[in-house]
């Protein structure tokens, strides 16, 4: 997802704190780009699976259906 800050907003990549909402799966995210015009964020969900009576994650996959908050602020 990429988030487009209105333009002049940012003279310099701001600094973003990113929360994620939905889904029922183990969910991560990662900013993978920044700068004063955009900000990228990339969310991976995983299902748990139990495998030999250990709970364990699978492979993560690309979220869909997923709520993705963004606060950013100058820096």
């Amino acid at each position: 997802m990429t988030f487009a800050w209105p333009a002049g907003a940012f003279s310099a990549p701001p600094v973003v704190t990113v929360a994620v909402q939905g889904a029922s799966a183990f969910r991560s995210h990662a900013i993978t780009a920044n700068s004063a015009a955009s900000t990228t964020v990339n969310v991976l969900a995983a299902a748990g699976v139990t495998l030999l009576g250990i709970g364990v994650l699978a492979v993560g996959a690309p979220a869909a259906g997923i709520t993705v908050h963004a606060h950013a602020v100058a820096a």
